[in-house]
């Protein structure tokens, strides 16, 4: 069962804006409720051949987690340079890890050969109808959450973006807000892809980001179609933004935020997306590590 997250109340350009806190999650990212609701679909047959999952860090830790609640061996393909918080916790949990060179080598060739090596179930980080329906369930809390406050459901909905699986769950959940996906800068191809009308990769040689959670080289066509079909636009950010992103949020909601789970608040402070009546922003995840954090807050 996935833990219901708080919907917080701040005022940022004005305007009283929600934040749906989902770095607080059991494992620190919105990732567990894809996970969540994809194992939880499996037959007693699969469960028993395990999972195999690719990701930096958070779909991994979603995965580890509710793999290990429910009784199945998971596997988990991750980046060799994924933050050591995140591999840490990922064994942690329970998960046995394999590490791939990010810009070298293919994750979904790695964890598909597993599978059939295995004969095991493989679950997409983003690409998978189940994925993108359970992070939906994020939505449909938020719009709960503000109808208990005497509210409407958002108009506009701000959110970090690498695969795109929570921003097209959430288009699918409240499908008559304004969809905003913020990326980091030289990483924003869902962005890039949403304004050329077709899918584009990230370029050579993109530059490094502190954001590891929202680093995907090319976006899938189920996440693309659905952000494509709800007319959906993105923003770039840079880290100095996000960075302090995560010193306002430690500041004012006393919420530890990784560089990633805080793109969409950045993009609001920095003023590439302006406030509306009813904004509802996605705090992604809080898996960072002491030092990061220092780093990119400027906090001691």
């Amino acid at each position: 069962m996935v833990t219901p997250t708080p919907l917080l109340q701040a005022e940022i350009g004005g305007r009283t804006v929600y934040l749906k806190a989902e770095s607080l999650q059991p494992m620190g990212a919105f990732k567990l409720r894809g996970a969540w609701h994809r194992l939880t679909d499996l037959d007693e047959e699969e469960r028993g051949r395990g999972v195999v999952a690719f990701s930096s860090g958070n779909h991994a830790q979603g995965v580890a987690w509710a793999a290990r609640r429910l009784g199945i061996r998971a596997t988990i393909v991750m980046p060799a340079d994924s933050p050591a918080k995140k591999l840490d916790n990922t064994r942690a949990l329970g998960a046995d890890v394999v590490l791939y060179n990010r810009m070298a080598e293919s994750r979904e060739a790695i964890a598909a050969r597993i599978a059939q090596e295995r004969g095991s179930v493989v679950v997409p980080s983003f690409d998978d109808p189940w994925v993108v329906e359970g992070q939906a369930t994020a939505g449909l809390e938020a719009c709960n959450q503000m109808a208990a406050l005497g509210l409407d459901p958002p108009d506009r909905i701000v959110t970090p973006c690498g695969g795109g699986g929570l921003a097209a769950g959430l288009a699918l959940a409240v499908p008559e807000a304004e969809m905003v996906v913020v990326e980091p800068e030289g990483w924003d191809d869902m962005t890039r892809s949403l304004e050329g009308g077709e899918i584009v990769p990230v370029g050579p040689n993109p530059p490094a980001t502190a954001c590891d959670a929202i680093q995907t080289l090319k976006v899938a066509p189920l996440t693309f179609d659905i952000l494509k079909g709800r007319d959906a636009r993105g923003v770039a950010v840079s880290d100095a933004e996000v960075g302090a992103a995560m010193r306002w949020a430690f500041e004012n909601l006393r919420l530890v935020l990784e560089p990633g789970g805080s793109a969409a608040l950045a993009a609001l402070l920095a003023g590439k997306v302006a406030p509306s009546d009813r904004t509802l922003v996605l705090l992604s995840g809080g898996n960072v590590d002491a030092a990061t954090f220092v780093r990119m807050t400027g906090l001691a």
